[in-house]
């Protein structure tokens, strides 16, 4: 009897693993792993930080072979991924994410990554690419059965030769790379919030932008939020 009890309670009483149906899901690449943690691959894990210190006010959760939160940004319901199934294997999170809430990666999905082709801290972001060589965006390209989503790429720099990519990808930023790294994520982020409200169309007219602009841009926003307090 007491068995049955039990199982009529876990059956239709206990906590969902899903809290929200989202209208966005936004993604951040990286490997897990504390030593993986502050090196150049990870670039999409501090963005998503970033993100969750703004919008999110849940502990993360294991779903989707990823650590997710649900965030709430300009008035949708957004969910926040990063897989960890390490990046080459990255498609399998945001494939079972997309479509067990039955989202379109065109319109509802965008990806942050590292890009080695872009200099240090510059923001790129596309609606439909291919993956550049970026080995987390070719598995999510080739398990969603498309390309039409957007990605936003931070620039990490590329090392002289060819032979040190791998290494290079997975050591940290320089001393006298970090501010202009923090700067990006911090841009990065407000990319992703004006891709939430109004598209990614707004999102590449405001960030596809030299470095030198988006450093008077953030001063602006800064000194508005500041003469508005």
């Amino acid at each position: 009897m007491l068995r049955t009890l039990i199982q009529f309670f876990n059956v239709f009483y206990r906590k969902p693993k899903t809290r929200m149906k989202p209208d966005k899901i936004i993604v951040g690449l990286g490997n897990p792993g504390r030593q993986y943690s502050e090196t150049r691959h990870n670039i999409g894990y501090m963005v998503l930080a970033e993100l969750v210190k703004r919008t999110s006010f849940d502990k993360p959760r294991s779903q989707f072979h990823a650590d997710v939160w649900d965030a709430r940004i300009g008035g949708k319901n957004v969910l926040l991924i990063c897989p960890t199934t390490f990046m080459n294997l990255s498609g399998t999170s945001v494939s079972e994410a997309i479509r067990f809430y039955k989202l379109n990666p065109e319109q509802d999905l965008a990806v942050v990554c590292d890009d080695l082709d872009l200099p240090v801290a510059r923001l790129r972001i596309r609606e439909t690419a291919g993956s550049g060589g970026q080995k987390g965006l070719k598995d999510i390209i080739a398990k969603l059965g498309t390309q039409k989503f957007t990605r936003l790429r931070i620039g990490i720099g590329r090392p002289s030769s060819s032979d040190q990519v791998v290494d290079f990808v997975l050591t940290p930023f320089r001393k006298d790379e970090k501010p202009e790294i923090e700067l990006a994520v911090q841009n990065a982020a407000d990319a992703l919030q004006v891709w939430v409200e109004f598209g990614s169309q707004e999102a590449m007219n405001r960030y596809n932008v030299t470095e030198k602009r988006l450093k008077k841009s953030r001063t602006t926003q800064e000194d508005d939020r500041s003469s508005n307090a």
